[in-house]
């Protein structure tokens, strides 16, 4: 199936080489392979991908949230994991049709830390296809700095369905994003990963700026699809319960989100 991409880059086309419906439809055994399936509970992906993963197949997680890696890190123990973010603000409004709105960069690295070849190889593929691809050495540190931003927006588009711009346009609003903000902030430090002292600041200044944009979290509610509430929210409210930082605006969110899902199960 072919893939129409409007992008503030240039409009293009896209046809896969190949398109299986199952993994296991796949005959070879991969260098890489690329997960980028929703994080939700319900979803093994282990199970998924096991078919095909070879003894030197390179597992890359390319999804939202924190602490998504250790199931696969405990299934597949012999396989290399590369843990991965995008940045970057795209819709898909329909199958085969995406519009890309804003920013496109990757940051990649081995899980839990550190790089190795099959990280630079990939870097490099990406880097050579246009898509800028960074590498961290810590890049579960890098998680937790991109849920400084997804933490408060997502949650707040869902429940309020409003786009970015909105959600900036009001003064107290940008206060409970700040206020969310400096919740994973500390929840970070307490575990471990410091984050800039400036990354509060520089995403609500880029947000600002931003196009105005629904979240990923949004559109998935509007098209009746499973959140990624545990991934963004459930994770961290846990992380913090267990080192006894108090989030009340993060429990918030979450508890909202779950009423909300389940209000809509029952309507």
């Amino acid at each position: 199936m072919a893939t129409t991409l409007d992008s503030i880059d240039g409009n293009y086309h896209f046809k896969p080489h190949n398109v299986l419906q199952q993994v296991a439809n796949y005959k070879d055994v991969p260098d890489y392979i690329l997960v980028a399936l929703k994080s939700l509970p319900k979803l093994d992906i282990g199970k998924i991908i096991a078919p095909v993963v070879g003894p030197k197949t390179t597992i890359f997680l390319l999804q939202n949230g924190i602490n998504i890696e250790e199931n696969i890190s405990v299934k597949f123990i012999n396989n290399e994991i590369i843990s991965g973010l995008a940045f970057i603000c795209v819709n898909r409004t329909k199958p085969g049709h995406i519009i890309h709105l804003c920013h496109g960069k990757l940051v990649v690295g081995t899980y839990p830390n550190g790089s190795s070849l099959a990280v630079r190889n990939l870097a490099e593929l990406f880097n050579k296809s246009k898509t800028p691809c960074r590498i961290s050495e810590s890049i579960v540190t890098e998680r937790w700095q991109k849920l400084i931003w997804n933490a408060p927006f997502n949650p707040i588009s869902v429940l309020t369905q409003t786009d970015t711009q909105q959600i900036m346009a009001k003064p107290e609003t940008v206060a409970l994003i700040r206020s969310i903000m400096e919740e994973v902030y500390a929840v970070a430090a307490s575990v471990g990963h410091i984050l800039p002292t400036d990354v509060i600041d520089k995403n609500i200044a880029d947000t600002q700026i931003m196009r105005p944009y629904k979240t990923s979290m949004l559109l998935d509610y509007e098209g009746n699809r499973p959140m990624e509430i545990e991934a963004i929210l459930g994770n961290i409210v846990r992380t913090a319960k267990k080192s006894g930082v108090l989030v009340p605006r993060l429990e918030t969110m979450y508890d909202l989100l779950n009423l909300l899902v389940r209000g809509a199960a029952h309507s």
